[in-house]
């Protein structure tokens, strides 16, 4: 492995998708053929053409012209591109945006294609593919492995994938096989020898099944008796170990044995097969990288068009608040104010670079790929990134110093006007390098952020402002040294109080008014400091740079993923691989009967009749019905579909306004029949079952929808039907039971009393087969907690305990396995055995789970219905209304009837027929059957009744408050990345502050010692409730995708959401105020009475409530939580203007002072000073007392105090309120 470099020579295609969402999938591509550059291919086809040359070989021109073009290094447009685009179909969508969770993009089936083609178009020849089927059509399956196929076979690559569910025509591609049990290889080999392995062992496949369903089943104990052949000799389990031992001995792997033995000649491969060197040219990366950068800088130039015009906002605050009017250079209080300023454009620089972290730590999964892949260096991704981003920052600081530098009334002249320029230039970059370096440390959202306001506060704490230089304690002094922020402070301090208009000597004084204010404010009042601070911020640029690219070099992502294993599948795989027998608890010995195979029965029984029909299970088959329900049959006639029509395909020269995605659908589902919903990828399955369960939110729909014969109305329809989504939404921090518990807590009838519910959870448990992971944590998919196929199950289980009359599933099996698939498969017959009506969409279906569906209703691109009706047995019906058509060939034997169709219905196939089979269908005497049916269940039958519930919801109120509270409660007590990392926080930031501010709080003997105590105060409430705020964002955006979920499904209303989402962080929040009170009250030396130390918990709890609520409310009127973190960070910079402390209140010009007392911070700091130090009797060295400067100062009144406090409990209960009102009336899922 050291003589060459593994990632460069292999591709490895992984089994999440991970893109970046801005980008079409053109240009995804096109990124990934530049990092990976052509390989080998230049020196092989020189090889190739001497040889051609040699023995005098005419080459085929198309041939030739493709490899020529395929070989050149650094061409922007890359032939392989589109020639992987036209292999893995995917042309259609190729100039469509990605996608993620937020921006539209293309379907789950196409993001996996991208997936696998983002390393197809590399050099690479050996690959290593993890599940591309997952979400795939069995026909787009067959295609990609077809294309694979052959291009290993030509280029002579070798590829290794693994597969779930493979369809019989996708297995026979293959050429060798192995498989793997419980972690040991059984077998591998020629396919062609595998069944005779088995049956060497014992054991026959069934005609009509799947070979490679049955080698998923043969080696498990559940399925296995079933394939024993030799009937005169009794069965006896046959483990894992044994079965790999055997094939030791099997003439297969003996010769494979022999094989290995031999070591390999290198003399025989070509020397430039292996990829030698780590990276393409770095030019040519450092090209594609920058190019990309700024293509995503062009994609999301909202977001900083958005930064800009809050920045000018901002800046017309600041320049009407310190109006030149209003500001005097009589005496050191007035340069006060003007330090103030000063301050604050400081902060603002600094805090304009908070945006850099969350757009950086959304782009780092993908990097974590890239670079794993060596697409390329770190330097390769970080320097463009820096570079690009300069540019804005010369603009945002012209912005600011342009507006605000003379009405202000800073010193008027040219040269010092262009220094700050560049000292807020400066600050900028800092800021920006800074934040991104913390995102390439904290790596996710809630570490980087607390790292990064841990950071920003010490930075500016010991800046220069909040306290001055002479009170730092000795013992902190090098954190004002190394403050990146003191440097900018002192530097634009010197360069305005050394002016000219500085100059004049106050009376009874002998030094200028400028220097006078620099060292009452402890700040060195040589000019030289200018030039130091310039430099200091240049090199922390530098450094902060640097670093940001070690950090991506060197540290790897947290966490990865594991499903968990619970403790019967643990024991079980135990007893596959030894071979004692265990007894399993809470199982009993009833355990084959259960799955409906007596224990005298070892015939051969296929396993179709597992999944189906024909099974004993039916003397069990009211299994899962405690509770009664009412059948309902779904009619629907001519339903039509359409949206705006998307921006990228007007591009195309499309003048129409609407995009119509179905075309006139009419159909019926009826109780007790399992209906299919089929059609490729891009027909439009999801379209129509979601338009017919209520589930859009956008579009124009047209046609009628009947329930039993009566009209659909959605706040009924949504208490007797089910949806169970394609993604698996589910609270990330809660067990399996609790969710189901909570599921029928809340959308079973109130009649239903609390032991029937549990009864029946138990029963759908047992229908599900979740029993066994009761206590299992659900965890977020793809990265902790269960696995793809226990989540799907869990959907479908939130579902059923609702005891829905109608279910949809949107592809319940894809991303399963086909045993995984046919547990679901066996759920989903279950329930339908029980008289539900349930329709499916599904991707590629095997043989046996194909079987289990009664109806079939096929879609063709474009949304055109082609076959509703009955498939008959062995899908007889079905195959003989396709072979009726002129020039469709005959289906083969033992080929699967789902795949078949998928082919023959095909745009291409329909093409060289020349047949539209919408046409075809609208002429059949099955369409005439279907409008029949459609009419009779279009009038209620007699003596029926429309649905009719007393209340919308199945709780009351009271019970719908208490439901979601207990989950809430669940959520954040087995969160502890949220809330004990807030609490720790909380104690660091509180001994901090402690041993900076020592003993301050006691002393009152000059003005510089109050400003100091106010310091404190202010720097902690800002500090930590911003970081309350920022932190609760992700945290609610989780669960808000969730609540989607529930409210579409009539579970509550959004008010008992929002009162548990608001009501259980206050006791959280209570605990983090006790901890910060008391440890800071005590180290920084305050007053110890009662009355003074209850104040001091009063306001604080408040002050931290309103800012967790503001935060929550800032997430709930936004679409996602960048847009969140920049609008409540605008926020957060003019409540730090307006709190109180950068401008005292008696500053404030009279048309802001309305928007001083609507400030909550403001409020914060009025009652915590006042509460202190508004009834201090002591003098000053001035000689006025400390009351008396606390009224004329700031115009702080103590017996003010009981409004202010009355003032401070309404402010977290109106952002509360805000909250509530914007997830009741704002909606931003867009389907």
């Amino acid at each position: 492995m050291e003589e060459f470099v593994p990632q460069r020579t292999s591709a490895y295609i992984s089994q999440h998708d991970l893109h970046i969402g801005e980008m079409t999938v053109r240009e995804t591509l096109a990124f990934s053929a530049r990092c990976q550059g052509v390989g080998p291919h230049y020196e092989i086809l020189a090889e190739l053409l001497r040889r051609e040359k040699a023995a005098n070989i005419k080459p085929d021109p198309d041939i030739d012209v493709y490899m020529k073009a395929a070989a050149l290094e650094g061409q922007e447009a890359n032939v392989a591109v589109d020639y992987i685009l036209k292999i893995l179909g995917l042309e259609v969508c190729a100039d469509t945006m990605v996608g993620d969770e937020l921006v539209r993009g293309i379907s789950g089936g196409e993001k996996k294609r991208v997936t696998t083609a983002e390393m197809l178009v590399g050099p690479s020849r050996a690959l290593f593919m993890d599940e591309i089927s997952t979400g795939l059509d069995s026909s787009t399956t067959f295609q990609i492995v077809n294309s694979i196929r052959q291009s290993i076979h030509i280029l002579k690559g070798s590829a290794v994938i693994s597969l779930l569910q493979p369809a019989p025509e996708t297995y026979d591609l293959f050429d060798d096989i192995i498989l793997l049990s419980d972690g040991k290889i059984v077998y591998q080999g020629p396919r062609e020898n595998v069944l005779e392995f088995f049956e060497f062992m014992g054991f026959k496949c069934p005609k009509r099944k799947g070979v490679a369903d049955f080698l998923q089943e043969v080696t498990s104990r559940k399925d296995q008796e079933q394939y024993w052949a030799r009937r005169n000799e009794p069965y006896s389990f046959v483990t894992v170990n044994e079965f790999a031992e055997a094939f030791q001995s099997f003439h297969i792997g003996q010769k494979l044995g022999d094989d290995l033995a031999t070591p390999f000649n290198k003399s025989k491969s070509h020397p430039a097969a292996l990829t030698t060197k780590k990276y393409v040219e770095n030019k040519e990366l450092f090209r594609a990288c920058f190019s990309r950068e700024f293509l995503l800088m062009k994609r999301n130039s909202f977001a900083y068009i958005f930064k800009l015009t809050l920045l000018i906002i901002l800046a017309s605050t600041t320049m009407t608040i310190f109006l030149r009017t209003e500001m005097h250079r009589d005496t050191v209080i007035d340069g006060g104010v003007y330090m103030g300023a000063l301050f604050f454009s400081v902060v603002v620089a600094m805090f304009n670079g908070i945006s850099e972290l969350n757009m950086a730590i959304m782009k780092l999964p993908v990097f974590y790929k890239q670079r794993d892949l060596l697409f390329y260096p770190s330097w390769a991704y970080s320097i463009p990134t820096w570079i690009l981003k300069t540019p804005i920052s010369f603009v945002e600081a012209a912005i600011w110093v342009s507006m605000t530098y003379y009405v202000i009334g800073f010193d008027p002249s040219a040269q010092r006007f262009f220094r700050q320029y560049l000292i807020i230039l400066c600050i900028n970059q800092m800021a920006s390098g800074l934040f991104r370096m913390m995102a390439a440390v904290g790596r996710n959202v809630i570490v980087s952020g607390t790292i990064g306001s841990f950071a920003l506060l010490v930075v500016m704490v010991l800046g220069g402002f909040v306290i001055s230089r002479e009170d730092i304690q000795t013992w902190w002094l090098w954190g004002y040294w190394i403050s990146p922020m003191m440097y900018g402070q002192n530097a634009i301090a010197v360069n305005e109080f050394l002016g000219k208009s500085w100059r004049h000597v106050p009376p009874n004084s002998t030094e200028p008014l400028g220097v006078l204010v620099l060292k009452s404010r402890g700040i060195f009042p040589e000019a030289y400091w200018f030039w130091i601070g310039i430099g200091a911020l240049i090199g922390y640029t530098f450094l902060f740079n640097f670093l940001f690219t070690l950090a991506l070099q060197y540290l790897d992502p947290f966490e990865k993923p594991q499903a968990v294993l619970s403790k019967e599948s643990l024991a079980e795989r135990n007893v596959n691989r030894a071979g004692e027998s265990i007894e399993l608890p809470k199982r009993g010995n009833n355990f084959l009967a259960e799955r409906g195979i007596n224990e005298g029965q070892t015939s051969v029984q296929s396993s179709s009749a597992e999944v189906g029909r024909t099974s004993d299970a039916n003397q069990n088959r009211k299994r899962g019905m405690v509770l009664p329900f009412q059948p309902h049959s779904l009619s629907f006639d001519e339903i039509r579909y359409s949206i705006d029509m998307p921006q990228e395909i007007k591009g195309h020269g499309i003048h129409e306004n609407r995009l119509q995605l179905l075309k006139g659908m009419s159909g019926a589902f009826t109780p007790g029949v399992l209906t299919a919903l089929m059609g490729v990828t891009g027909a439009g399955k999801t379209t129509l079952m979601d338009v017919l369960a209520g589930r859009k939110t956008g579009g124009q729909i047209e046609g009628s929808i009947m329930i039993s014969g009566y009209p659909k109305k959605q706040e009924t329809f949504a208490r007797i039907s089910g949806y169970c989504e394609q993604t698996d939404i589910h609270s990330p921090h809660v067990t399996v039971y609790e969710s189901l518990l909570y599921s029928a807590w809340l959308r079973l009838p109130l009649e239903v009393d609390t032991a029937t519910r549990k009864m029946f959870i138990e029963e759908v448990m047992d229908l599900v087969e979740l029993t066994s992971l009761r206590e299992a944590l659900v965890g977020l998919p793809g990265v902790n907690g269960l696995s793809t196929e226990q989540r799907k199950r869990l959907t479908i289980a939130v579902e059923l305990v609702a005891n829905p009359s109608i279910i949809f599933m949107d592809e319940p099996t894809s991303g399963l396995d086909a045993r995984a698939a046919a547990i679901v498969m066996r759920t989903v017959r279950n329930t339908v055995d029980t008289g539900r009506t349930v329709v499916c969409t599904i991707h590629q279906p095997s043989i046996d789970i194909f079987d289990a569906f009664d109806e079939l209703f096929l879609l063709k691109l474009g949304g055109e219905q082609i076959y509703a009706g009955p498939l008959g047995p062995h899908c007889s019906n079905l195959i003989k209304y396709f072979e009726a058509i002129d020039g469709i060939p005959k289906i083969r034997d033992g080929y699967n009837p789902a795949a078949w169709m998928l082919e023959i219905t095909s745009a291409a196939h329909e093409a060289s027929l020349g047949v539209n089979f919408a046409d075809v269908y609208k002429n059949s005497e099955l369409y005439r059957r279907n409008k029949e049916l459609i009419k009779q269940l279009s009038t209620p039958p007699p003596g029926s009744n429309d649905l009719y519930f007393p209340t919308r919801y199945s709780q009351s109120f009271f019970n719908q408050c208490v439901a979601c509270l207990w989950k809430q409660h669940c959520s954040y007590w087995r969160n502890p990345s949220y809330s004990a990392v807030r609490l720790l926080f909380t104690t660091f930031i509180a001994l901090l502050f402690g041993m900076i501010f020592w003993n301050l709080g006691s002393k009152w003997r000059r003005q510089q010692d109050l400003f100091n105590a106010m310091g404190s105060m202010y720097a902690s409430v800002i500090f930590i409730g911003v970081q309350n705020g920022m932190s609760v964002q992700p945290v609610v955006g989780i669960e808000r995708t969730v609540f989607y979920r529930e409210r579409a499904a009539g579970m509550y209303s959004a008010l008992p959401y929002a009162f548990a989402q608001i009501t259980i962080e206050l006791p959280y929040i209570f605990i983090q105020t006790i901890i910060y009170g008391v440890v800071v009250y005590a180290m920084m030396g305050f007053d110890w009475t009662v009355s003074k130390f209850f104040w001091y918990l009063f306001f604080m709890y408040f002050s931290f409530l309103y800012f967790t609520f503001y935060g929550m409310m800032s997430m709930a009127v936004t679409p996602n939580h960048h847009v969140a973190s920049i609008l409540s960070s605008a926020f957060y910079a003019i409540w730090n203007l307006f709190s109180g402390f950068v401008v005292p209140p008696t500053r404030i010009p009279i048309w802001w002072k309305w928007y001083y007392w609507a400030c909550p911070v403001a409020w914060t700091l009025y009652g915590l000073v006042t509460s202190q130090f508004g009834d201090v009797k002591d003098s000053l060295e001035s000689g006025q007392t400390v009351e008396d400067f606390v009224r004329t100062y700031f115009g702080f009144r103590h017996d003010f105090l009981g409004v202010v406090a009355v003032v401070i409990v309404c402010i977290p209960l109106l952002f509360g309120f805000l909250f509530a009102f914007a997830i009741k009336a704002f909606n931003f899922q867009v389907r």
